[in-house]
């Protein structure tokens, strides 16, 4: 067990059209309602952007991956020096219902890769509710959530 490599995932199934929750991943506009501050651009195959988020005074470099038009999205960003792949399927449930399933992989299994499956694990389950939150509903989940591990206040 010791050897095996870390992975996550998440999954929610979301109230609206796939082709809907496709572009509220994809378009940094609609994005920025529930996960990111802002990004320089849209994910897009094999592309190159940053994101930045409201609670950090640091961006994140994201290369993106493979793109499915309302199947499939990767993108691959760093964490602690470590190159991870985030995987969202999209899998229509009828007219109106999509369940969105992410994975993000892989770290090892030791203290790093044990502490990075807590926090992302819980970063990918808050990232399906916003979606869903914002997307049922138009209400901005995420907006002071994480106000108490803002990179802001841990430096005041």
């Amino acid at each position: 067990m010791k050897n095996q490599t870390l992975e996550i995932k998440a999954a929610l199934q979301i109230l609206k059209p796939v082709n809907e929750v496709f572009e509220a991943i994809i378009d940094p506009v609609k994005m920025s309602n529930y996960f990111i501050s802002k990004s320089s651009g849209k994910i897009e195959e094999g592309k190159q952007i940053i994101w930045q988020f409201p609670e950090f005074d640091r961006s994140f470099p994201i290369r993106t991956g493979k793109i499915e038009e309302n199947k499939y999205i990767s993108f691959y960003w760093e964490m602690d020096g470590v190159e991870l792949l985030v995987e969202m399927t999209l899998t229509p449930r009828g007219e109106n219902s999509t369940l969105l399933t992410v994975t993000e992989k892989g770290r090892k299994n030791d203290e790093a890769g044990i502490k990075w499956l807590s926090g992302n694990t819980e970063g990918w389950a808050n990232f399906l509710a916003c979606l869903k939150a914002w997307l049922e509903y138009g209400i901005n989940l995420r907006k002071g959530a994480f106000d108490f591990i803002s990179d802001k206040i841990l430096k005041t």
